[in-house]
């Protein structure tokens, strides 16, 4: 299994699920900042793990990312439909 390093030298298992990426990045960036990070902190540390990456990395995580973003979307809309019906 492939390893990123983060700006903290921690260690970031690259296993093909983009949600286990996320949840790790997130702790270790707030955890770092005592919960108290910002957009900023979050996006310079994705930049840094994004340039370790290789292109096929990227292409696996960016599917993978917006597939997740099409179901959320989808489940919102869902979401939403269900309330309208039951305000009828």
């Amino acid at each position: 299994m492939r390893k990123i390093k983060l700006t903290t030298g921690a260690v970031l298992p690259l296993d093909g699920d983009l949600l286990t990426v996320v949840e790790a990045l997130y702790k270790e960036v707030s955890a770092r900042h005592e919960l108290q990070s910002s957009f900023e902190d979050m996006a310079r540390e994705i930049q840094h793990v994004i340039e370790q990456m290789t292109d096929e990395e990227r292409r696996t995580y960016l599917s993978e990312s917006l597939f997740l973003n099409t179901v959320s979307y989808e489940n919102e809309r869902l979401g939403a439909y269900i309330k309208k019906l039951g305000q009828k």
